[in-house]
């Protein structure tokens, strides 16, 4: 370095380069430069904290430039400054790479006793390569870091392999899980969340043995704002998960049961990771996100095999009802599929217009008969009973007014009016389609096929294990 006070070097005059976006960079760099060294020259003069010394307690300007440049010269990037000193104010011309490099300088020479006051009159170097000389440097230091710590770095990598690969090991073996897990749904829960807690444990153990636990609790830290993050956006999956889960676990229903869940009524097909799907006796599928099925209403219809059916029967008013209720209970207990145990129920439910409303109820085994085929044979017998019986089933019977019409005195009734016969009851044998015996297949067939499909791979609902 040179004790004089020098000017600084005339800026290169404009580069010709091969592309214009070198140019445009380059033009960029100059202005960008410019800049930064008209504002730092205009910039008043650093005034230091220190005290103003006169007399034989005054630092001499030779010592501190002396001081100045020996500290410049152990530190990098300053090499093109110039530094003088006069009467402890210290004047600072040349090049620097950036402003923080410029600030950085100021701070520096501020720390030197004896200084006064700093101009900084250094420019921003705008050569590209000077810029990116330092960055180059940088690189090249953390590369041969890098390889320095190569042997390390591999040891742990082979260690969190070692674990993870154990871990992998550990949750393939199925049976193993089997056993712990109630279903086959939570022995993968189980396989997912241990197969997570091996990653965990190699990720620590590697970078315990880089020494780097202190980076354990930020990338805890980042992943469980990410998971709260992740939590708020995909809140339903992972209540429908949760809810699955739970149900998986509970088992209110089982495959091919007939269940009415928030007014949709339909046989389970299966029950996934995020919904129920039911098929409707009219065979459409309904799929209910497991969080409704989980906190809804769920009538099961099929837990209990035996289930009552009820009818509602009209006889004459002037009947015998007592016999009437006789004559039904009897027909409806001679039906095979009618249990004993629940008994056949029988009342007087109202009295009405024309007739007197009988009720039966009776109860059949669901998992021999078709309930709704059952209940309609039960209506017939008991009919076909109280018809044979003599029991009229009237009609209902109005009466019609008719305003303005001529009053007549009314036809003498003929003598020896005769009542119309009652009819014979006719019986003939049920067809095949409407015998409580032959199950209705077809919505059980679409479970079937649902469970058996190429997207019905998933099942959390375990045909063996009783309902809850």
């Amino acid at each position: 370095m040179s004790r004089e006070m020098t000017c600084p070097a005339a800026r290169p005059g404009r580069r010709v380069l091969l592309a214009g976006l070198h140019l445009l960079i380059l033009l960029a760099a100059l202005c960008l430069g410019g800049t930064g060294a008209q504002a730092q020259n205009a910039a008043d003069p650093v005034q230091t904290d220190g005290r103003i010394e006169v007399g034989d307690a005054a630092v001499r300007d030779s010592e501190i430039l002396n001081r100045i440049e020996k500290l410049l010269a152990e530190i990098e990037g300053y090499g093109a400054v110039t530094v003088s000193v006069s009467e402890g104010v210290v004047r600072i011309t040349g090049e620097v790479i950036d402003n923080a490099a410029q600030d950085r300088l100021t701070q520096i020479i501020n720390r030197v006793a004896g200084v006064v006051a700093i101009e900084n009159e250094t420019e921003i170097s705008g050569t590209l390569e000077e810029r990116l000389a330092p960055a180059m440097e940088r690189i090249a230091a953390r590369t041969r870091n890098l390889l320095a710590n190569g042997p390390i770095f591999l040891v742990a990598l082979a260690a969190f392999a070692a674990v993870a690969a154990g871990g992998w090991l550990l949750t393939t073996r199925i049976g193993i899980w089997t056993r712990l897990a109630p279903n086959p749904f939570i022995a993968d829960v189980y396989r997912a969340v241990a197969r997570i807690l091996f990653i965990l444990t190699g990720l620590v153990l590697a970078l315990d043995i880089m020494n780097a636990t202190a980076l354990i609790g930020a990338v805890l830290g980042a992943a469980g704002v990410v998971g709260l993050a992740l939590g708020f956006a995909v809140r339903d999956t992972v209540e429908n998960f949760i809810a699955s889960i739970l149900l998986s676990l509970r088992q209110p229903f089982r495959p091919n049961d007939f269940v009415d869940i928030q007014g949709d009524q339909g046989t389970v097909a299966r029950l996934t990771s995020r919904a129920t799907i039911l098929i409707s006796p009219e065979g459409n599928h309904i799929r209910i996100p497991n969080a409704t099925v989980f906190k809804g209403r769920i009538v099961n219809f099929t837990r209990d095999p035996r289930r009552r059916f009820g009818f509602d029967l009209g006889v004459d008013a002037d009947a015998d009802l007592a016999a009437a209720l006789s004559t039904a209970v009897a027909a409806l207990e001679a039906q095979p599929f009618v249990l004993d145990d629940p008994e056949v129920g029988a009342w007087i439910s109202e009295v009405g217009d024309s007739n007197v409303i009988l009720t039966f109820t009776g109860w059949v085994d669901q998992t021999r008969v078709d309930f709704a085929k059952a209940r309609g044979e039960a209506i017939r017998a008991a009919k076909m009973a109280l018809e044979t019986a003599g029991f009229g089933l009237p009609e209902p019977i109005y009466r019609v007014r008719l305003d303005g019409a001529a009053e007549a005195a009314p036809a003498p009734a003929k003598d020896a009016a005769a009542a119309p016969a009652p009819r014979e009851a006719v019986s003939s044998d049920l067809p095949e389609a409407a015998d409580p015996e032959r199950a209705e297949l077809a919505v059980a067939g679409a479970a079937a096929r649902e469970r058996e499909g190429l997207d019905g791979g998933e099942n959390l609902l375990d045909a063996q294990q009783q309902a809850e």
